[in-house]
């Protein structure tokens, strides 16, 4: 079983943004500088977690052009294909 490592950290200004380091964090899960995350924020419990995102490759003959298009529509239509999976 994993054990979780509590780290604390000061919210610094990073430009005009705000930001935490966390170099040993991000190296204990294999993240370099350039690599992929996904981040998921829960408000209601001032939760953030991180995760190094894997990168998919694409099956021969789609391009990365079209699995854009397709996401674009998957979003504009989110809803009503929500509504769809629900009938």
């Amino acid at each position: 079983m994993d054990r979780m490592i509590g780290m604390e950290r000061k919210v610094t200004k990073f430009g005009n943004s705000l930001g935490i380091t966390m170099t040993d964090a991000l190296k204990q899960i294999g993240l370099d500088q350039g690599d992929t995350v996904s981040i998921d924020v829960n408000p209601s419990t001032g939760e953030i977690i991180i995760k190094k995102s894997t990168k998919v490759s694409l099956p021969q003959g789609i391009s990365e052009d079209f699995m854009d298009s397709l996401a674009d529509v998957i979003n504009l239509y989110d809803q009503t294909l929500h509504g769809l999976k629900d009938r």
